[in-house]
């Protein structure tokens, strides 16, 4: 939902010239511009906003507005809403549509960047975003030459902002090359590390929860947690993203960015106010506590897994190896299950256990923290065998909401246990609309509130954390089969049983 309840007196972004590049690929036409739309129906973009696609494909203003337009009504219309619940308003859409053009250019051509500042100069506005919804191998090249054009200059009534997508880099060396190449051009102000998940309404509430309610605080340590389980499962398969996969993979996709988020957003801090540095800097230092691993316990501590053959939704599916764009005796991971520790006061001793993957039975996203089991002394000589420990579970997709399990006894004049649930489900408390969970985000970058966004430190403390399965993995490439619609390998249960500990379900 476009919910900015965190900011109430949420006024309509300034006017700016925002330029997509990339802009025919799916992430404008599916989650881009139908954020873009919802914060226009919210009354969040000025009327001064103006929104200038760039790709080197030929298509005039209005062909590429109506092709937008097209695939919202068509394919995306789920993420879309208006007051009268019909989809994409055509008023709206035609307010906003008024403000679409587009540049045809080579990313590497000089006379591209040329056509932007004119674009600019004719907007009305010198505020400029650069959003970069391109393929990674392009995001020093755009950079250098922004820098190159003079079009990263701020002056003090105009800014200019660079917003970069996933993946950022594919190691620690490749994340600092990155990040040197963004820092000799422009500020860090000026640039916007974007990951979506941190546009979703409970990853912010964590935040919330855990430091506007004192009864939390007070247990959050590892006195009384006695482990954390973040979870990311997909009953999809690569798709259309073999050739990416192939060379990324379960790891580098979701790891150093979406599950050490939620493992920030969970073991950070409290920062000394809700501002963008300081939010920031105690994220930074959480997955810098990180403890790096020896190759010897990387291996130890971490499972991969590649689904094969199985059933997804009651039909039948083809495996990885057997993939469009997927060498048939590939060692890519699809599923990821790690165990890390945190170094410090608060968290040293609790095992965070992260685990992620495609083609798993249900799709869910979330963190479950099991609390350290009541005493048993006093039901000793009761028919209790034994106390279940209490979980907080903070689910994040798809039924957005918290959970806190409590044990109760059952009536009757035995003494026996049973799990109740205590919690809300967003839903059922708040009005939600339909989202692609990006529209904070832009939101955010529009109006120069980096808070949700990643810092450079950040990004490469991430990279550090995964650096020893990368090494590791380098010199056993062995990955562990699982039927699709399963759970992963039988190795990641081992990986917790070797505790004393098992996964919760997932969904």
């Amino acid at each position: 939902m476009t919910d900015l309840s965190s900011k109430p007196d949420a006024k309509p972004a300034p006017p700016t010239t925002l330029f997509l590049f990339g802009a025919h690929g799916d992430l404008v036409k599916r989650l881009l511009m139908p954020a873009l739309y919802n914060l226009s129906r919210d009354g969040l973009l000025d009327g001064g906003l103006r929104i200038v696609g760039v790709d080197h494909n030929a298509i005039s203003d209005e062909g590429f507005a109506k092709k937008l337009e097209d695939f919202i009504r068509n394919e995306a219309s789920s993420k879309v809403d208006h007051p009268d619940g019909e989809g994409l308003n055509a008023a709206l859409w035609a307010s906003l549509a008024k403000n679409i053009s587009y540049v045809q250019g080579d990313f590497l051509d000089d006379s591209t960047y040329a056509a932007l500042e004119q674009k600019i100069f004719a907007s009305g506005t010198a505020n400029a975003v650069f959003y970069l919804a391109t393929a990674p191998r392009f995001f020093s090249e755009v950079v250098q030459r922004l820098g190159a054009s003079g079009l990263l200059k701020e002056t003090p009534e105009a800014f200019r902002r660079v917003v970069i997508e996933k993946p950022f880099g594919s190691d620690v060396q490749t994340a600092q090359a990155l990040n040197e190449c963004l820092l000799s051009v422009m500020s860090e102000k000026q640039i916007y590390r974007i990951d979506h998940y941190l546009g979703k309404e409970t990853v912010q509430n964590i935040l919330v929860s855990r430091f506007s309610n004192g009864l939390f605080e007070a247990f959050w340590n590892n006195h009384y947690i006695d482990h954390v389980q973040i979870t990311a499962a997909e009953t999809v398969g690569v798709e259309t993203r073999g050739s990416f996969y192939e060379h990324t993979g379960a790891l580098r996709d979701m790891l150093p960015n979406h599950l050490f988020q939620l493992l920030a957003m969970v073991a950070m801090e409290p920062p000394a106010a809700f501002g963008a540095d300081a939010v920031r800097g105690e994220k930074a230092k959480v997955i810098g506590a990180i403890r790096p691993w020896s190759k010897e316990d990387a291996l130890k501590n971490s499972v991969r897994g590649q689904y094969t053959q199985g059933e997804s939704g009651g039909k039948p599916v083809v495996g990885y190896r057997e993939e469009n764009n997927v060498a048939p005796d590939s060692t890519t991971e699809t599923f990821v299950a790690l165990k890390v520790m945190i170094d410090n006061w608060r968290w040293v001793g609790v095992p965070f256990y992260l685990r992620t993957g495609k083609r798993m039975s249900a799709r869910d996203t979330e963190i479950a923290i099991c609390f350290k089991p009541a005493p048993y002394a006093q039901f000793r000589d009761t028919d209790v065998e034994r106390l279940q420990p209490n979980y907080l579970r903070i689910q994040i997709q798809p039924n957005e909401g918290m959970w806190f399990d409590l044990q109760a006894k059952q009536p009757g004049p035995g003494l026996k246990m049973a799990n109740i649930e205590l919690g809300f489900a967003y839903k059922d408390f708040f009005q939600m609309q339909p989202s692609t969970g990006y529209e904070t985000l832009i939101y955010d970058c529009l109006t120069g509130d980096q808070t949700l966004f990643q810092r450079a430190d950040n990004i490469e403390n991430g990279w550090r954390g995964v650096q020893p399965f990368l090494d590791a993995w380098q010199e056993q490439t062995d990955v562990q089969p699982y039927k699709a619609g399963e759970d992963g390998p039988e190795a990641a249960k081992e990986l917790l049983g070797r505790d004393g500990r098992v996964w919760l379900n997932i969904g």
